[in-house]
């Protein structure tokens, strides 16, 4: 396969704690879709592949040995994921029916963009945006 052939896109991989057997926020919440997984003997998520509207992201347990952890377990924000989207409201809605905590609503900025934060059940911050 020629690299013109290959399309570039951003896969976040967010770390979720060890034993977390419920990732249905990411489904419920963000529309996702899981496409695969790994599990762990104890039915806990090693490894979940999903995908928004054709974007891919996986959620991946905490990795000790490569010093990869959940925004949880070291009490903080470690990324925010930026997620365009075509109605900020909706998905901020159901984002915080499924569990989110909102931590900014939606509104309109004067660069163009309107609005809205949430930290997912993981401790993961979402901005979720759309230019208008």
């Amino acid at each position: 396969m020629s690299m013109s052939t290959v399309q570039t896109f951003f896969a976040p991989q967010l770390c979720i704690p060890s034993g977390t057997t419920d990732i249905s926020f990411y489904t419920k919440g963000l529309g996702a879709t899981e496409l695969r997984s790994w599990k762990s003997d104890d039915g806990s998520y090693h490894v979940a592949e999903l995908s928004i509207d054709g974007v891919i992201f996986h959620v991946h347990e905490d990795n000790e040995s490569k010093q990869r952890y959940s925004p949880s377990r070291v009490n903080g924000c470690t990324t925010i994921i930026g997620l365009f989207v075509a109605d900020v409201d909706l998905v901020i809605n159901n984002a915080v029916a499924a569990g989110a905590k909102l931590t900014e609503p939606a509104q309109d900025y004067d660069y163009g963009y309107r609005q809205g934060n949430f930290i997912d059940p993981f401790g993961h911050e979402w901005l979720i945006e759309k230019k208008i």
